[in-house]
């Protein structure tokens, strides 16, 4: 009789568990490398991702920053409210007694008019400073009438023919632009003026170019809001700056003649 087959000894299967346990533990360990590699590889991606946005960003803030500052510049500054220029009857201004009133040799004095100089009057009117500087700097000096309105122009013209005064010249000028030649006065005055001035800024940097080594621009205005025919001081003040000058002086004592201040100003070095 044949005798039972005998089972083999558990230890034999003992090897063929070690390898599969070390067969699951390397694929383990590969999977678990490749997760790794995949993490690695997406934190790298989004680190991309995340610079590459952030350099967007900087560029989309840049361009919107020279947009802006291009379009700051091509914008134009806006204009301040300014007074229509006075059309009317020119012998308003002829009024009796203004002379002590605006103490006119004083302000004169103030801004160097003497023998043999060279005055502008800007925004001349009727003449009334014009013929008053032109005595004042004699033959050997020369005035220059400085105005945007045909009308004055005219009338000075005349005014300056009937009172034989021969050191006056008209200048029918731009209302940005007083239109005189380069190192040409050595005193400028802007009379109840300033306030009507359309470009006060541009105005003055053109004006600049006349002006000789020394000389100084008188401003005698009334305080306002630009449109009813006077200007803050501090205005005027700030917008010479802008242009290039520099303030040499303040004075109240011109308040008789229904104005406020009368400021001079030096180009600025």
């Amino acid at each position: 009789m044949a005798e039972p087959a005998k089972s083999a000894p558990a230890y034999q299967d003992e090897p063929r568990q070690s390898i599969l346990e070390q067969n699951q533990f390397r694929v383990r360990r590969v999977w678990n490398e490749r997760a790794e590699m995949k993490c690695a590889v997406t934190k790298a991606v989004i680190k991309n991702v995340r610079c590459i946005l952030t350099m967007f960003v900087a560029l989309g803030l840049g361009a919107a920053g020279l947009i802006a500052q291009n379009g700051a510049a091509a914008a134009p500054a806006e204009q301040r409210k300014t007074s229509t220029p006075y059309t009317g009857d020119l012998s308003i201004f002829e009024s009796p007694g203004r002379d002590q009133r605006l103490q006119i040799n004083r302000v004169m004095d103030t801004l160097g008019v003497a023998p043999g100089k060279s005055v502008a009057d800007i925004g001349a009117g009727s003449g009334w400073f014009t013929v008053r500087a032109a005595r004042r700097v004699g033959a050997s000096g020369r005035v220059f009438a400085v105005d945007i309105n045909p009308e004055a122009i005219r009338y000075i013209g005349e005014r300056v023919r009937k009172e034989d005064i021969k050191n006056v010249k008209t200048i029918l000028s731009q209302p940005d632009d007083p239109q005189l030649t380069a190192d040409s006065v050595d005193a400028v005055l802007l009379l109840k003026t300033y306030h009507e001035i359309a470009q006060p800024i541009l105005l003055l940097k053109n004006l600049r170019g006349a002006l000789r080594a020394g000389a100084k621009v008188g401003v005698i205005d009334r305080n306002g809001n630009g449109e009813d025919h006077g200007i803050g001081k501090d205005v005027v003040i700030r917008e010479a700056k802008e242009a290039g000058y520099k303030l040499l002086g303040q004075y109240d004592f011109v308040k008789a003649d229904h104005v406020d201040y009368f400021l001079v100003f030096g180009v600025a070095q």
